[in-house]
């Protein structure tokens, strides 16, 4: 690194095999930069998830000790609400950790445009995108394009903890409507709205973050007709 900068300082041209050798070390280092980011988005749903099952377990046992009485709701109510919160954090998490992955793929996406340069032959030998647009994007992600575009997104870390929280949520208010009294119907219909609304609300907001961060970013390496269209 400081030999490159000196001769750029020096008004020296760098060799190629050493711009490569500066490449590939951040390559590199972006490899194990998601490759630790996904580790750590794995283990937050494991323990979630460990929580969930862990909790459905506990609520058996607890009710055959307070033989499902006023205690046994109570629990149940506290139980959930603990399931509901931490499952609302593994969510932001996830989704942090979505953003951070993208990053890391538009900068390996980047960094192949510059192994292009170096060496204009090597398109051919590439899988992923040398393109850092949204196209470029979801070919690194998935090479072989879906039929529907929401294919990717519904089959997301994201989108899973959305679903199992707006499960939780709605075992949460449906225990809450038991409690106050209220009759099958209405502990039913209680149960299907807030697990609704938290999915709809949820799934909104991501929408929302996905398409913010699109408008605040412009690709360095568009697709050529990308790039044309935008200069129309």
């Amino acid at each position: 690194m400081e030999e490159a900068q000196t001769r750029v300082q020096q008004g020296e041209a760098v060799p190629p095999s050493l711009r490569a050798q500066l490449l590939a070390t951040e390559h590199w280092r972006l490899l194990a930069s998601r490759s630790t980011t996904q580790n750590e988005l794995l283990v937050r749903i494991a323990i979630f998830l460990t929580l969930v099952s862990a909790s459905v377990v506990s609520l058996a046992l607890v009710g055959q000790a307070t033989d499902f009485d006023g205690r046994f709701e109570l629990f149940a109510i506290v139980l959930f609400s603990v399931l509901l919160a931490v499952g609302t954090l593994t969510l932001l998490r996830v989704a942090n950790g979505s953003d951070e992955d993208m990053s890391y793929v538009i900068g390996m996406n980047r960094l192949r445009a510059a192994y292009a340069e170096l060496d204009a032959g090597i398109d051919r030998y590439l899988v992923a995108s040398r393109h850092d647009d949204e196209l470029g994007i979801s070919q690194t992600y998935s090479y072989f394009p879906h039929s529907s575009q929401l294919v990717q997104p519904l089959a997301s870390s994201t989108m899973f903890i959305i679903v199992v929280d707006a499960v939780v949520a709605g075992v949460l208010a449906g225990l809450i409507a038991n409690a106050a009294g209220g009759s099958g119907v209405a502990i039913a219909l209680t149960s299907a709205a807030v697990g609704t609304s938290y999915l709809l609300a949820a799934f909104g907001l991501s929408v929302r973050r996905l398409k913010a961060q699109q408008r605040g970013y412009e690709a360095l390496f568009p697709h050529p007709a990308t790039q044309a269209e935008g200069t129309r």
